[in-house]
């Protein structure tokens, strides 16, 4: 598999209105096909930011965006849905649909309306909602949906959307650890098969047994980049997430692990 990036961000910087400081600054970093690629870091760091630059929701103040060498600034929205499925950190419906009517919107970049028209677009909603775990209530209302079924359906809409990437903003928010685990799975059995995948979360201990390579960033600013055995580094972590800490080794896949010790900031 080659490591040259799919999807990629070229010295990236993002200023909110009436920001002093910059959300993303010089931020640069690839997501080749066939491996988890992770953002980590602190609230505050820039995480999310990255995801509503790709999006085009804040504009860039300097630097780009491109997908295998376009801008996607100068891209199409379907197209670009096209080829990379977004799951953003928060949503809300303006009306409850099925579930199944939720999933099927995937499809819409491929040329579908409101509901699942062909063959090929109903059985990508299908296999979506068998591997995200939510066929069971497939037809329920959004609105009925506790905090972790809603998240599993919005992950499932971005399976059935298919493309070359897919890119996770907190994916296991309300999650439990099972649905945790499952999510990580899922992310790392799509590499696996040659997507891109990036994601961005905070539980670094489960980043680090599942990504090739994390970018830790702190301040907008990359502040580590490499394998998680590189990146999960006891001092440079104290810095980033200013807390006392030791890493350590996960006894099931000896990962590195994160451990925060108490008496730390008063």
């Amino acid at each position: 598999m080659s490591d040259a990036p799919l999807l990629a961000f070229y010295g990236v910087s993002v200023r909110y209105p009436r920001a002093r400081a910059r959300a993303l600054d010089g931020v640069s970093l690839g997501v080749p096909r066939g491996r988890v690629t992770a953002v980590v870091g602190p609230n505050g760091s820039g995480k999310s930011s990255l995801v509503r630059a790709l999006l085009g929701r804040v504009p860039l103040e300097a630097g780009d965006i491109r997908l295998e060498g376009a801008s996607v600034r100068t891209m199409d929205p379907r197209a670009l849905a096209r080829r990379v499925a977004v799951v953003t950190q928060r949503e809300e419906l303006a009306f409850p649909l099925r579930v199944r009517e939720y999933v099927a919107l995937g499809r819409l970049p491929h040329g579908t309306r409101w509901s699942v028209s062909g063959a090929a677009d109903a059985e990508a909603a299908a296999r979506a909602m068998e591997i995200a775990g939510v066929g069971d209530f497939a037809d329920r209302p959004t609105d009925e949906l506790s905090g972790g079924e809603w998240q599993r359906v919005r992950v499932a809409r971005a399976l059935a959307q298919g493309g070359e990437a897919l890119v996770l903003d907190e994916p296991t928010t309300f999650l439990d650890v099972a649905h945790e685990m499952a999510l990580f799975e899922i992310a790392d059995g799509l590499a696996r098969d040659g997507r891109a995948v990036l994601l961005v979360s905070h539980q670094l201990n489960l980043v680090a047994r599942f990504a090739q390579h994390m970018v830790l960033l702190h301040a907008g600013r990359v502040a580590a980049s490499g394998a998680p055995a590189d990146v999960m580094d006891g001092p440079t972590l104290e810095r980033v997430y200013d807390w006392p800490l030791v890493v350590t080794r996960d006894p099931a896949t000896a990962a590195p692990a994160l451990v925060p010790l108490r008496g730390g900031r008063r």
